[in-house]
């Protein structure tokens, strides 16, 4: 997909690039796949506030996507059309299935309408089929990875990103993810053959602030501009420097660099670690 540069009409247009939509069905949502969805900006169950600088945005139709595509194995569907979703970075694309039912799936870049694609344990190794990693031919780039046993795709899956099957060590796969980290996953879990479509997502330029807020993003501030009551880095006179050994967050844990991730929950399956890339001084 292409990106529209916009004419410096204003201002706020003269660096903005928004997404090329001729190639996708002009239709409306498929009804029975598209439902209302609630709002929390950033709160959880009890209604306090765990994700800042969220809220506002523009209203959105949730698009229920079939992840797993395991009850439908085995039998043959037609790509009838390729949709926009506000809801992910993705296009996504509504199958008919041969026994009259329908589905959204996430579409592949290259998959078009009037593709026929079909999911099984063991299929054609062609774009838009899932299969099994097992039967997968090593080399071959992959999206919307399953790594928990029947859970359905859960990583790979935002726009223009793959992984790439390695080889197979065992009862597991090894994956190499976008990040760079090479990882197990079990053998029989699934996978869809192709990367994800939209792959100049990235290089759209926003433009101005406001487009921001469409987008669902509250304004953030510098933790040194607030007062010492309000955040580890407020208080002094005018902009203070942090004057900390180690940035930290509101709630006094170290940021900016500091490893979040579980070692006890992830270790064992990871091979080798993300590539991480150096800051250009």
């Amino acid at each position: 997909m292409a990106i529209k540069i916009l004419k410096p009409t204003t201002p706020g247009r003269r660096q903005m690039t928004i997404a090329d939509f001729s190639d996708l069905t002009a239709k409306r949502p498929e009804k029975r796949l598209a439902s209302g969805r609630r709002r929390i900006s950033g709160r959880n169950s009890a209604g306090r506030l765990t994700i800042r600088h969220r809220g506002g945005g523009h209203k959105r139709l949730w698009r229920s996507i079939d992840f797993k595509r395991t009850d439908k194995a085995g039998v043959p569907g037609c790509i009838a059309a390729l949709e926009y979703d506000p809801n992910r970075s993705a296009r996504i694309a509504l199958v008919h299935y041969i026994d009259g039912s329908k589905r959204y799936i996430l579409a592949p870049e290259g998959l078009k309408v009037g593709d026929q694609i079909v999911c099984a344990e063991r299929t054609k190794v062609k774009l838009g089929n899932r299969m099994q990693l097992q039967h997968i031919p090593v080399g071959y780039k992959i999206h919307d990875v399953e790594i928990v046993l029947g859970k359905g795709g859960c990583i790979v899956r935002s726009a223009g990103t793959a992984a790439i099957l390695v080889g197979f060590d065992g009862v597991y796969a090894l994956v190499q993810l976008p990040s760079g980290e090479l990882r197990k996953v079990r053998r029989e879990c699934s996978a869809t053959i192709g990367t994800v479509s939209n792959p100049e997502h990235n290089l759209i330029s926003i433009g101005k602030a406001g487009r921001t807020r469409w987008l669902g993003r509250r304004p953030q501030v510098l933790g040194k501009s607030m007062n010492a009551v309000d955040h580890p880095h407020g208080g002094g006179e005018g902009h203070s420097p942090i004057g900390l050994k180690a940035p930290k967050t509101p709630w006094g844990k170290k940021a900016l660099g500091v490893k979040t991730r579980s070692v006890r929950k992830s270790r064992r399956l990871i091979v080798r670690p993300r590539i991480h890339k150096k800051r250009k001084k």
